[in-house]
């Protein structure tokens, strides 16, 4: 019997293995959400499946997503990303990379915790959706809108609802999951 998964992923292995491996599995770890912020930025206007043949390049580009290291990258440094086929080569992402890495440091330096942060946005537990068709979902939502607003008021960029409703279905802090679908169960429990 055919194992039922949402249709999202089709049949390209690294999408099915995406699904089935990592997308919907709670993530509390604040630099690992940082990095997934980062993606679903480079994302914006292009398919998932795009960024994720990209992903293992990004994370060598992008000094494996240190906000350290990347806030403190020259004008120089960030001519030289956007000459790397390996990544999306669009100007307004790439130095918003810099600048999201600079406003995590302003909030680590205030003794903000981000996951901690960014989890308050669901109440510190994921939110069970219960759709069965790809129809329902929604692109966005009020916990969505109100985490986009408050980190772009924290100096993000590439932050808009629709990208963090997407970061939050990848992060776990939504499972979107359709009921059909083998992962449902097993992220909900």
């Amino acid at each position: 019997m055919k194992t039922k998964r949402c249709s999202w992923c089709g049949d390209d292995p690294l999408y099915v293995k995406y699904h089935d491996t990592e997308w919907g599995i709670p993530e509390y770890n604040s630099k690992a959400l940082f990095g997934k912020l980062i993606l679903d930025g480079a994302q914006a206007g292009l398919s998932w499946i795009t960024i994720l043949r990209k992903r293992d390049h990004y994370l060598q580009a992008f000094d494996g997503f240190d906000p350290v290291k990347m806030a403190r990258y020259s004008d120089k440094k960030l001519e030289a990303l956007l000459q790397d086929p390996g990544i999306v080569r669009n100007r307004l992402k790439v130095n918003s990379a810099r600048q999201n890495a600079q406003a995590y440091l302003r909030m680590k330096h205030r003794g903000v915790d981000f996951s901690e942060y960014l989890w308050s946005f669901v109440g510190g537990k994921p939110i069970q959706n219960a759709f069965d068709n790809m129809e329902q979902m929604p692109t966005t939502s009020l916990e969505a809108q109100a985490m986009s607003k408050a980190l772009k008021k924290e100096g993000f960029n590439f932050v808009g609802p629709t990208i963090v409703y997407a970061f939050m279905q990848a992060v776990g802090m939504v499972n979107d999951h359709l009921t059909s679908c083998f992962r449902y169960k097993e992220i909900a429990g």
